[in-house]
């Protein structure tokens, strides 16, 4: 039976996927990688310390493990990636080529790579933005995202890989902290509530992203490569959405638990960045081809969120 391997599985999404993937497919079929200890996953059975630029090694743990089905996860995000532009590129890129050559070289079954909603920039149309569109991203992340998606695209017309992709939106998780995005500021402002302090967030008030809670997005990445391969119509990379909120929507719904939470604004260079994204997408074709549907708005998020990282339930007694 084919073994999946994880790279990034330290991170904030790997973090929750391996934990999905170990409950669908059993421990002993999982196999986690990253250059950070998995402090967050004390229960996975193999884990390897990796530098995906290392394709010598990477190849050895393939082998090794009988591996089939690879995840990469490893990225630089976006807020980190501007500040060091070119060793972003290098991983972003670099790590992408070595899973892609030896899912060629190997003859993999499947693999999938994240992209993101970075790959849209000012020129893309802001609502409801469509599968096919102007992508002209003007971020370090963004860049190699959409260069992402062309060679995935490439190699599977060219070499018949089976490589699958998200965009995904601003991702939300209580189980592990963001790594240093734009949306971050939504997954801090939780903590801060539970903490009684006021947040100071880094976009103004009204800047709205389209977000997703991680447990939709990792149901939503196992289902994409459960499917069939005739039903995957995207070689590229699907848009993914849920909702879309402001810091301002996001400070309301948490006042329906905590009245008296307060937030500040003093936008910085990320309020930039997120000026460039959409407020909303159009992601009619990952439910159409391989019938893909979200479970969470913003208050039944927020209510988990808060109950989560809390370790009591919150009142639920929301206004209408």
């Amino acid at each position: 039976m084919s073994r999946i391997l994880v790279i990034g599985a330290a991170g904030q999404i790997g973090t929750e996927l391996i934990e999905q993937l170990s409950i669908q497919y059993g421990k002993d079929r999982i196999v986690g990688a990253d250059l950070n200890p998995p402090d967050a996953l004390p229960d996975i059975r193999d884990y390897v310390k990796l530098d995906v630029l290392d394709k010598e090694a990477l190849a050895q743990l393939v082998d090794q493990h009988e591996i089939k089905i690879i995840y990469n996860l490893a990225a630089v995000l976006s807020a980190t990636a501007e500040r060091i532009p070119e060793k972003a590129w290098n991983i972003n890129m670099g790590g992408l080529f070595n899973v892609l050559e030896l899912a060629r070289e190997k003859e993999l079954e499947r693999i999938f790579w994240p992209s993101s909603i970075a790959v849209f920039g000012n020129s893309t149309p802001k609502a409801d933005t469509p599968q096919q569109t102007i992508t002209e991203p003007s971020t370090v992340y963004g860049i190699s995202k959409l260069a992402g998606e062309r060679w995935c695209e490439y190699y599977h017309e060219k070499y018949g890989v089976d490589v699958r992709s998200i965009r995904y939106p601003g991702l939300i998780s209580y189980k592990a902290l963001p790594g240093g995005g734009t949306t971050d500021y939504a997954v801090e402002i939780y903590y801060k509530a539970l903490e009684e302090k006021p947040f100071q967030c880094f976009l103004n008030p009204d800047t709205r992203l389209p977000m997703m809670f991680m447990p939709d997005a990792v149901r939503a990445t196992i289902e994409l490569m459960q499917a069939p391969p005739e039903n995957i119509k995207v070689r590229s990379s699907y848009n993914l959405a849920a909702f879309s909120i402001s810091p301002a929507d996001a400070a309301e719904s948490i006042r329906k638990h905590l009245p008296d939470f307060e937030i500040t604004y003093e936008p910085d260079y990320r309020e930039q960045i997120a000026g460039t994204w959409p407020h909303s997408i159009d992601d009619s074709k990952a439910r159409e081809d391989w019938n893909w549907q979200h479970e969470y708005d913003v208050d039944s998020m927020t209510e988990v969120m808060l109950r989560e990282l809390s370790g009591t339930r919150v009142n639920s007694n929301q206004s209408d």
